[in-house]
């Protein structure tokens, strides 16, 4: 079926989101015509809000609105320990859990040359000047258990072994 116009580009505009396929793209689409103008324009300007306000964490890579997350904030955290995640869903996910309490490190993606995605393009310098300016003692590495993953995970081990600092895997 054909859509008017604007309509056709609101759903390709949807589906151009991670998961999200055709038919959700037209459910979400007519929800927003079903929203008061203002309600759509309150939508609109949180997107934009969003995209515009929220930043990487200058410290862990974590989002951010401003300078520090809100973990790197807290000074009750254990700076001795470090959890090596893939992105910011991963510090989510962990922080629900509320049982962690140590700071965290985005790498932003992980090894894959099927995706042109090296060393390089991840955020591991970062994650080395971290462990050689302050007194980590633990590194947990939490990326997820795939072949991109365990490279990541094993990549990692291998370049923090010599500074002698106690490497774990979570999966």
């Amino acid at each position: 079926m054909e859509y008017v116009l604007p309509l056709q580009r609101l759903i390709e505009k949807f589906c151009t989101l991670r998961g999200v396929g055709h038919k959700t793209a037209v459910r979400y689409a007519f929800s927003v015509l079903d929203m008061s103008e203002e309600e759509a324009a309150e939508f609109a300007e949180a997107l934009i809000s969003a995209k515009r306000d929220i930043c990487p964490c200058a410290v862990c890579g974590n989002l951010s609105v401003g300078g520090s997350c809100s973990v790197c904030s807290d000074a009750a955290r254990d700076a001795g320990v470090i959890c090596v995640v893939e992105d910011s869903r991963a510090v989510m996910a962990i922080e629900k859990v509320k049982e962690y309490t140590g700071l965290y490190h985005v790498l932003g993606g992980v090894i894959s040359p099927m995706d042109n995605v090296g060393p390089d393009q991840l955020r591991i310098k970062e994650l080395l000047a971290r462990i050689n300016n302050t007194n980590v003692r633990e590194l947990i590495i939490a990326t997820n258990p795939n072949v991109e993953g365990e490279t990541t995970a094993m990549y990692l081990s291998k370049l923090v072994a010599p500074l002698g600092i106690k490497v774990t895997r979570l999966a």
